[in-house]
């Protein structure tokens, strides 16, 4: 649009601010992002319905694109960038309202793999989506992923390798939690550019996620099927 530069953000209506805030989600632009959820804010929108409604579904088209092509690694990044603008400014309120969270992820990537630009990615669309993520960085031994799944009781453990060296780690860190008999208490989610989907069964994760736009889709499903389980049981 050649009149972007005069767009005044403020002086749009509530569900053309919203379309705008897709947008520029979309092309990264973070300041942007925060003048308009202030400005959302202002008008006594929810923080919630900020979240949910500008955010996270601005990043469901940014994860749709990315899955399919015409999206790529450092255009998400910016994207999720811009999210995290966004997010600063909504996580105390948040906090504040007790609003819904869909769940929460503990993420790392294992010992030995120094790697991080996918999982970031995860991370980043992970929290787009509405997901509390604890990201444990790189370089993770198994007792890190213990003492943080300990101390967040999350409903997810997600694990990263990018090496066929460092992959087999993956099945350690599961191995354990059998051992220890917490494995079922946790959705287990693996990716990985070297992984695929019959390592991930061999392993018994849950789910192995080409990127992070599956990542996100498995996740919502598992624990929607978990919540509903546990309702049911």
């Amino acid at each position: 649009m050649a009149n972007d530069d005069d767009l005044i953000l403020d002086d749009l209506p509530d569900d053309e601010l919203v379309l705008q805030m897709h947008d520029d989600l979309y092309d990264g632009l973070r300041e942007e992002i925060e003048e308009a959820v202030n400005i959302l804010l202002k008008r006594e929108w929810t923080p919630y319905d900020i979240l949910t409604k500008a955010l996270v579904e601005g990043m469901r088209i940014v994860g749709i694109d990315f899955r399919d092509g015409i999206l790529f690694v450092p255009e998400v990044l910016l994207a999720a960038n811009a999210m995290k603008g966004g997010m600063a400014i909504l996580k105390p309120l948040l906090v504040e309202t007790g609003a819904p969270r869909l769940g929460k992820m503990v993420i790392g990537t294992v010992k030995g793999d120094i790697h991080d630009i996918g999982k970031n990615l995860v991370s980043m669309m992970m929290e787009g989506a509405g997901f509390e993520v604890r990201d444990l960085g790189i370089n993770n031994p198994v007792e890190s992923y213990l003492d943080a799944i300990e101390e967040e009781k999350p409903d997810i453990l997600g694990m990263s390798a990018l090496l066929t060296t460092t992959m087999p780690y993956m099945k350690v860190v599961i191995d354990t939690m059998i051992e220890k008999g917490m494995r079922d208490d946790y959705i287990v989610l693996v990716g990985g550019a070297p992984l695929n989907e019959e390592f991930g069964k061999a392993i018994g994760a849950d789910a192995y996620c080409r990127d992070a736009a599956v990542a996100v889709e498995t996740a919502k499903e598992l624990v929607a099927r978990k919540h509903n389980q546990a309702a049911a049981g």
